[in-house]
């Protein structure tokens, strides 16, 4: 009896430390550790994906220029080809990655202990997407998405340590005219969370109202620039090789106005892209070398990242396979190359083709963030959250995601080995004294340093499985999600301030 109850004290006191909260700096894991360990491409091979990208944008260029960015690159070096395409020289490209280009930059929260560094080899995960479904969190069918659903995806994701970035999830179907989906979108990713945010702009007139509505949020004219908490996604191409007008036209407003840029580029294999790997590969960071230039020539040293997105196909239907392994390798190859130029580095992991929280979206989404989080992306776009290729979204997948990208970072973080860890001085103590390690003071100094725990994953045996309710992580999931709903209404922006925002801007948001 004295047995049991010395164990059992011994689980409780095991159990209080797991639960105490712990320093940043302490914990397992933490926003941008450090990746890289996982090189599916040798040297060699990135440098010949780098030669290819020069050779594209010296010998094809891009078509669909806008006026200012053939201004910008002409006069730079750069020329107008006889079929109308802007050839960017390698020696102007080259001095803009080494010379130019912004090699890291913090992006900041509106909470400042949430603020991410971005660049070097630190990973770091965010939502992302633009889906026009909405997983209900009620009848769990799809139907249109609305700003309310982004809202909502907003201040469930503040509430979930492993995403560090929340960024635009679901379009908005309920609005019409871009310049209103511009404003509301920015607004509510905003309103729901303190971390960092991400959005896309359609409109080149729409960047300085966001960027105006976020001074009024960071305390005045010109604060945003000195402390920008917010992403700007920027689909600037049509592959191949191609301007997209009006994303264009936003670029340098936005390098200007000092709004940290995701320069995207999402190719799909096959379709848009070659359907080699390698020749996805060389186009998407062709595309973005481009646009990383004018953003550049417009500003220098303008906070960007390189948003190599290439897509993958299934090539029997043409239909986009976003939970694929091949999805999952030219991911972590993208910021493989990426880092090897010193840039920041972006890409899109976690874009399951499944249309449910199931082991498929389980399966597809870790495969692919594991390999993009190791490879040592700065921000894993599309991480959590997103189903059906991206069509969909559901709140309770963000938090089954939020488990899974803990179990990835602890993956990232990997094994240090120390005299101290190699443990055989505790060994010692236990080979010569109880047997176990389980009262040991090393294994209940390091639970929570060493280990991460699930939030809404099940451990336990069948048989207290069964006695908790017998229920699935979807159901689970569920009820944390409704907790969050009905709990967590962030109130960080100062009610002054709003009234400010709503009499200036229309925002579509009800309060409260």
């Amino acid at each position: 009896m004295s047995e049991v109850r010395r164990r059992a004290g011994g689980r409780a006191a095991r159990v209080a430390l797991r639960e105490a909260p712990l320093a940043v700096d302490s914990r397992p894991i933490r926003p941008g550790m450090s990746g890289g360990a996982f090189t599916p491409l040798s040297a060699g091979e990135v440098t010949e994906v780098i030669d290819a990208a020069y050779a594209m944008l010296a010998e094809f260029g891009m078509g669909q220029a806008t006026p200012e960015i053939i201004e910008l690159v002409t006069g730079a070096g750069g020329r107008m080809d006889d079929q109308g395409r802007l050839r960017f020289p390698r020696d102007l490209v080259e001095r803009i990655v080494t010379e130019v280009a912004c090699k890291e930059f913090i992006l900041h929260g509106l909470d400042p202990d949430k603020s991410v560094e971005i660049g070097g080899d630190r990973v770091h995960f965010a939502t992302s997407g633009a889906a026009v479904l909405m997983l209900d969190h009620e009848t769990q069918r799809f139907r249109h998405s609305t700003l309310s659903d982004l809202y909502d995806c907003s201040r469930v994701a503040d509430v979930l340590d492993n995403i560090h970035i929340f960024i635009r999830t679901v379009v908005p179907r309920d609005l019409e005219g871009a310049n209103t989906i511009d404003i509301n979108t920015a607004y509510a990713s905003m309103a729901g969370t303190t971390k960092p945010i991400g959005t896309s702009m359609f409109l080149p007139d729409s960047v300085p109202d966001v960027v105006a509505m976020f001074d009024m949020v960071a305390g005045g004219e010109g604060e945003f620039r000195k402390r920008p908490f917010c992403l700007a996604n920027n689909t600037f191409v049509v592959p191949p090789l191609r301007f997209a007008e009006d994303s264009a036209l936003c670029l340098p407003v936005q390098a200007r106005l000092g709004v940290p840029i995701t320069l995207l580029s999402a190719g799909q294999a096959g379709a848009t892209s070659p359907a080699a790997l390698a020749g996805s590969l060389a186009q998407a960071l062709a595309e973005c070398l481009a646009a990383l230039t004018v953003v550049n020539l417009a500003q220098p040293g303008a906070p960007a990242t390189m948003g190599l997105w290439p897509f993958v196909s299934d090539l029997r239907t043409g239909a986009m396979s976003g939970g694929s392994g091949e999805e999952a390798i030219i991911s972590a190859a993208a910021a493989q190359v990426v880092n090897a130029m010193g840039l920041p580095s972006s890409t899109a992991a976690g874009m399951a083709d499944s249309k449910i929280v199931d082991a498929q979206a389980g399966h597809e989404k870790a495969n692919a963030v594991t390999l993009a989080a190791n490879a040592g992306a700065n921000v894993i776009h599309e991480s959590a959250g997103m189903l059906a290729s991206l069509l969909g979204c559901s709140l309770e997948a963000l938090v089954v995601d939020n488990d899974m990208l803990g179990s990835i970072m602890r993956t990232v973080r990997g094994i240090e080995v120390t005299p101290e860890t190699l443990s055989l001085d505790v060994i010692r103590d236990v080979v010569h004294g109880p047997g176990h390690y389980l009262g040991h003071g090393q294994t209940l100094g390091i639970m929570q340093t060493e280990y991460i725990y699930p939030e809404v994953g099940d451990r336990l045996s069948p048989d207290d499985w069964v006695d908790a309710g017998a229920t699935t992580v979807s159901e689970r999931a569920h009820e944390r999600v409704s907790q969050i709903l009905a709990e967590h209404h962030p109130d960080h922006i100062d009610p002054a301030v709003d009234a400010a925002i709503r009499d200036r801007f229309d925002i579509r948001l009800q309060r409260g």
